[in-house]
């Protein structure tokens, strides 16, 4: 049998140079007459050691990396792909410590195989949870999910099971699940690393949420930055039909589910679930005014579940291995797993899932490593560009959903970014307003206008021009984008430039 040597395929991965060492790899065993089989899988998320070359082998999958196209000669002449001692061997995969110090559920699969292959995906335990559920009563899965304290990983973390509960408790003769797959937030990477490296765990959470109540039209809206993803996932929807796992008839159980994927146009504010709706129906993406919840009245004005990658791929996680499985895993009301994403000034980027209840402390120096310019960090921001910049006092804070709320923080997406002490606060501050000013929908005129008066307003304090009346009205605008905006967008702009001010108020006084 043929030596398997795997080279990831995803979008990070491939800006690292990928492709160029998977060409050098076959080239270099065409030239020694040595026969191999090339499998391009996705990513495990350590992005510090990519390209990650693999090597199955009888002792396991063996590892090297980063692997640059130059060292392939050298590989070959010390042994590889068989016994080989080289300065890029990382030994066993499976025992690389990064890897190994994490708990995966979301990710458990994530670099292990061919990300297209029904085959190998079904060999590793999936499409489990969607054979559970065609067995299964809808109220049963829904009820599977709500016992399993599964919370939105999308950034609101709204329980997933009553959400799931609204839309089967509302009649309506067409319903729909939509999967927001617009991952905007700096810093995040996540949604994208599953939809390249295991796409078909969406596409099995997405089913198990038609069944759970009762739609059979599901579309997932994926952000245009992401072509790769595009590509993995128009295949892996067009293979999942072929292979009876989508479609008129699942797996000859008559029940039906076709998905179909559509493509943002750049539209931050398409991430909002209401605006997303709009743009769906090929409108502006505006945001709507609530009530009606999209449970009730979403896309076409039809009940519609809508959920990120995340929580569709979670779902699919509980139904495989129940819910108390995934319940085990947490604290406090945060249950299963944290899928955060290390970007930024870090020295180790990458995704890493842990059981919620770790530290910022532990995540950005144990994982993290640190900087990647070896000077100390100063501040951390979590939970996208509208989140908290926090200092060192509140890096021993619990990562779950109350204890950040209780700082004035939020988990959102996952995303991290790490600052050393060359930044500047105030320009950071600064950069939230501006990105609120650019990124708004213009519905309400908290947003539209606050933003635009708070890039000024901040620019005037940054110049001392009247530095303490300015400073009491960019509270008032603050409080006023808070209490009057719209949505999410202008009611959290605030956030990451207060913080600013009262953690690191020397930067706005220089």
């Amino acid at each position: 049998m043929n030596p398997r040597i795997f080279v990831p395929m995803d979008t990070t991965a491939l800006a690292l140079g990928a492709d160029a060492v998977a060409a050098a790899i076959q080239a270099e065993a065409d030239e020694r007459g040595i026969a191999i089989e090339l499998v391009r899988n996705g990513s495990r998320g350590a992005f510090w050691l990519e390209p990650l070359v693999e090597v199955e082998t009888a002792e396991g999958r063996q590892a090297f990396g980063p692997v640059e196209p130059a060292n392939v000669p050298r590989l070959f002449d010390a042994g590889f792909p068989g016994a080989c001692s080289d300065a890029l061997a990382l030994g066993s995969a499976a025992d690389i410590p990064w890897l190994k110090r994490q708990q995966r559920l979301t990710f458990a699969r994530a670099g292990l195989a061919d990300p297209l292959s029904v085959a190998d995906y079904r060999s590793l335990g999936g499409f489990d949870g969607l054979q559970k559920a065609l067995n299964m009563p809808p109220q049963a899965i829904v009820d599977a999910v709500k016992e399993s304290g599964l919370r939105g990983r999308g950034g609101a973390a709204f329980p997933t099971g009553i959400k799931w509960q609204t839309v089967l408790d509302t009649p309506a003769d067409q319903k729909y699940i939509v999967c927001n797959a617009d991952e905007g937030d700096s810093g995040t990477f996540a949604d994208r690393l599953l939809m390249e490296a295991d796409p078909y765990q969406l596409i099995e959470g997405m089913t198990i949420a038609a069944l759970a109540v009762g739609a059979t039209q599901g579309f997932i809206y994926l952000r245009s930055e992401y072509p790769q993803a595009k590509s993995v996932l128009r295949e892996a929807i067009t293979r999942a039909e072929q292979g009876g796992w989508l479609g008129s008839n699942i797996q000859v159980s008559g029940k039906k589910f076709k998905l179909e994927l559509r493509i943002g146009a750049g539209a931050y504010i398409c991430g909002e679930e209401t605006s997303l709706l709009d743009s769906l129906e090929g409108k502006r993406g505006l945001v709507r005014f609530k009530p009606p919840l999209p449970a009730i009245k979403g896309l076409l004005g039809q009940p519609t579940v809508i959920n990120n990658v995340l929580s569709f791929a979670a779902a699919s996680t509980v139904l495989a291995h129940g819910a108390a499985h995934y319940r085990d895993f947490g604290t406090g009301r945060s249950r299963g797993t944290l899928t955060v994403q290390l970007a930024g000034n870090i020295r180790r980027g990458g995704l890493v899932e842990l059981p919620f209840g770790h530290t910022l402390r532990e995540l950005v120096e144990d994982f993290g490593g640190g900087t990647a310019t070896g000077r100390p960090i100063r501040a951390i921001q979590v939970g996208g560009p509208l989140g908290t910049y926090l200092p060192a006092s509140q890096w021993d804070v619990a990562l779950d959903y109350e204890a950040f709320a209780a700082i004035k923080g939020m988990l959102g997406h996952g995303g991290i970014v790490v600052f050393d002490d060359s930044v500047d606060m105030a320009q950071q501050a600064r950069f939230a307003m501006e990105f609120c000013a650019i990124e708004s929908c213009g519905k309400c005129t908290p947003c539209r206008i606050g933003s635009v008066r708070g890039v000024e307003v901040i620019d005037k304090i940054i110049a001392n021009d009247r530095r303490t009346e300015h400073l009491g009205l960019l509270h008032d605008l603050c409080d006023t984008m808070v209490d009057g905006s719209l949505c999410a967008m202008g009611g959290l702009t605030p956030y990451p430039v207060r913080s600013a001010l009262q953690h690191f108020a020397e930067d706005f006084e220089r």
